[in-house]
């Protein structure tokens, strides 16, 4: 079977949204005080910080482990995280592509909405979500976890048939990260939320799959040790 080397997962740095929107759910703000599309969300400068480790932890990487692909998420702080690190790592590295199918999960209708303002406007959605489970509500125009992951299945076969016996780097999002565990590793339900209740996919984190069995095997997942305390 054809599989890529190495498949290296890197969450994108702190976000503004990754902000704004906590500190105005704890206060039980409609308003996060962002404007414009989820696509366009810059990094803060602890995003920016946050980049320049992964840059230096590439930098550290033997010849034999640094990356031969990159694909990113198409989104802004995505993409800056990539640009970022590169720079920072000093070394010659593939051009980026970037894949739509890495994209944050897409919350339709709700997209840059606090949970205030979803309860004002949609109030019956707290209904839905609970009838239907975390994992297999949808909402307006938006997307389940389960079309996270057939999504990621597509991109999956892709990614090994393209790019076999080469490293490959993706810089993504929290969704993307947990639901390629899903995906790679055939969990259930049940073993996602497991996975959940360890912790939340964090900034900048690391998550290495190893192809070298000739299947994909976690290597490790969240791993943070390369970023300033």
């Amino acid at each position: 079977m054809d599989i890529v080397a190495e498949l290296t997962l890197i969450r994108h740095g702190q976000s503004t949204s990754n902000v704004a929107f906590p500190e105005a759910d704890a206060g039980g703000l409609a308003d996060s005080g962002l404007t414009g599309r989820d696509a366009d969300v810059e990094l803060t400068d602890l995003g920016v910080t946050q980049a320049e480790a992964v840059g230096r932890w590439l930098a550290a990487l033997p010849a034999d482990r640094v990356p031969e692909v990159v694909v990113t998420s198409p989104y802004r702080r995505a993409r800056e995280t990539w640009r970022i690190a590169a720079q920072a790592s000093g070394l010659d590295l593939p051009e980026p592509a970037t894949d739509d199918r890495l994209v944050d999960r897409l919350m339709g209708d709700l997209e840059m909405m606090t949970r205030e303002a979803i309860s004002r406007r949609y109030p019956d959605e707290q209904s839905r979500v609970d009838e239907a489970g975390e994992y297999h509500y949808r909402p307006p125009n938006g997307e389940s976890f389960g079309d996270i992951a057939e999504r990621l299945t597509a991109f999956l076969a892709d990614l090994n048939r393209d790019h076999a016996g080469r490293r490959v780097v993706v810089v993504a999002h929290d969704a993307v990260v947990l639901m390629m565990r899903y995906v790679i590793e055939g969990l259930d339900w049940e073993a996602l939320a497991a996975v959940e209740a360890e912790g939340r996919v964090l900034n900048a984190s690391l998550t290495r799959f190893d192809g070298s069995s000739g299947r994909l095997v976690l290597d490790h997942y969240n791993a943070v040790g390369h970023l300033p305390a």
